[in-house]
């Protein structure tokens, strides 16, 4: 649902954070929407379980939708057609400063962070019988890197130009690159999301698969080149029957909200989400790094007011430079 309806409503009572109360409901919306990203990835299971919780605890009618993922996600927000969106860093910021392939020189001010989710590591699969064992093997390749304008579909054609790798790209869903694989349509599928990527996992239970990030000196170009990202560990186990440990890379993702969203709703969805982790873990084991103390991963995008009281009133500093 459009924030457009409440948009006017919220800006004629907005509420001090000094003044607001948890309880007050007056010029909340009826329903919410959670932009998620494609089926068989996390932003899928994570944003949809996220959608319950909330229906749940807040008495909101929440609902996650199936999108191109974060670079969509938002510009979602931005444009209050989506309450809530699961976003990237590296994608939201280019759209905060005008960049983002979507919407090219339209700065996404109106976006707002409410809280962490988890860290974004960048893995590709393979069938084992492919003899493909590191991105540099990509070239030449047909390789899927999941939709066009999420987080992968954007970072994976750029990672493999700064490695000098030339791959025949396409886009596609998590669930719909996973069957093309299995089906000898593609021969690698790159993709970025919370561990384990269910799709990927499937794939792993189902047939005989490679699986891998970036080795040494490919990492030591990408860190080089991209500063957006920062190294991560896959620990082995992660996947049934893949035992090694896989070094990559990863960007965080926050969920974020348009600036004219009550601010008491805010406080309640920060509230309900960092108070309760077992509950999200429940929702994805990604949930693990959905924690308070993470709030300090994000280093450019303003909190929503209600985020920012939530978190004051549990010890976590915002910057006054994040206080929006």
């Amino acid at each position: 649902m459009r924030l457009t309806h409440f948009t006017a409503l919220a800006a004629a009572t907005i509420v001090s954070a000094a003044s607001a109360t948890a309880q007050d409901r007056s010029d909340w919306p009826d329903s919410l929407t959670i932009g998620t990203a494609s089926q068989g990835g996390t932003y899928f299971v994570y944003g949809n379980g996220l959608a319950s919780f909330l229906s749940e605890e807040l008495d909101i009618n929440a609902s996650g939708e199936v999108t191109g993922g974060p670079v969509q996600n938002v510009t979602l927000v931005q444009t209050g057609d989506h309450a809530v969106g699961l976003v990237t860093m590296g994608p939201a910021y280019e759209a905060w400063i005008g960049e983002s392939e979507l919407a090219p020189g339209v700065e996404h001010t109106n976006v707002r962070a409410l809280f962490p989710m988890y860290q974004t590591p960048f893995q590709v699969i393979t069938m084992a019988d492919s003899g493909i064992e590191s991105v540099s093997d990509l070239d030449g390749q047909r390789v899927s890197v999941g939709p066009a304008g999420g987080t992968p579909g954007t970072y994976w054609p750029r990672f493999m130009e700064t490695l000098g790798v030339e791959a025949t790209v396409s886009y596609a869903g998590a669930a719909d690159a996973a069957s093309q694989l299995k089906d000898g349509l593609i021969d690698a599928f790159a993709f970025a999301a919370g561990v384990p990527i269910s799709a990927f996992s499937q794939l792993a239970a189902e047939a005989d698969v490679n699986m891998f990030g970036f080795n040494e000196e490919e990492l030591e170009t990408i860190r080089e080149n991209h500063p957006e990202v920062s190294p991560l560990t896959i620990p082995g186990g992660t996947y049934s029957g893949h035992d090694e440990d896989q070094n990559t890379v990863a960007m965080w993702n926050f969920a974020v909200t348009h600036a004219a969203v009550p601010e008491s709703l805010a406080y309640e969805i920060t509230r309900v989400v960092m108070e309760n982790n077992d509950r999200m873990m429940d929702i994805h084991s990604a949930a693990r790094e959905t924690l308070p103390e993470n709030a300090a991963n994000n280093g450019f995008l303003p909190f929503h007011p209600g985020a920012v009281r939530w978190f004051e009133e549990n010890d976590i500093e915002i910057p006054e430079d994040l206080k929006g």
